[in-house]
C-alpha cells in the first residue's frame, strides 16, 4: 500500500481508540515537567518541609485547644466589653 504519513496514522489510531473505549484522558491542568538543578530542588524541598511543619504545628495546636476546651475570644479592654461589667447602679 501507499505509505501512511505520521499524522494520518495518529488520526487513525485515535479513531480506533475512540471506537473501542469511551475513556478519555483528563485535560492537562499543569505545565509539563521540567528539569531542576540540585540547588533549586533542595530549596523547594526545604520550603515544602517548612510549610508542612507549620501546618502540622497549627493542627496540633488546634487539636490541643479542642481537647483542653480552650475558647479563643477577642479581648478589647478599651471597648464595649470593659463597660459590660461596670454598670453604674443607683443605690436607691
Amino acid at each position: 500500500g501507499s505509505p501512511v504519513t505520521p499524522e494520518e496514522r495518529r488520526l487513525r489510531d485515535k479513531k480506533h481508540l475512540n471506537d473501542i473505549t469511551a475513556a478519555r484522558l483528563p485535560p492537562l491542568h499543569h505545565a509539563p515537567a521540567k528539569l531542576l538543578s540540585i540547588e533549586e530542588s533542595i530549596a523547594i524541598q526545604i520550603q515544602q518541609k517548612e510549610a508542612y511543619e507549620e501546618m502540622q504545628a497549627k493542627l496540633a495546636a488546634q487539636k490541643l485547644a479542642e481537647r483542653l476546651n480552650i475558647k479563643m475570644v477577642r479581648f478589647e479592654p478599651e471597648g464595649e466589653a470593659l463597660m459590660q461589667y461596670r454598670e453604674v447602679r443607683d443605690e436607691d
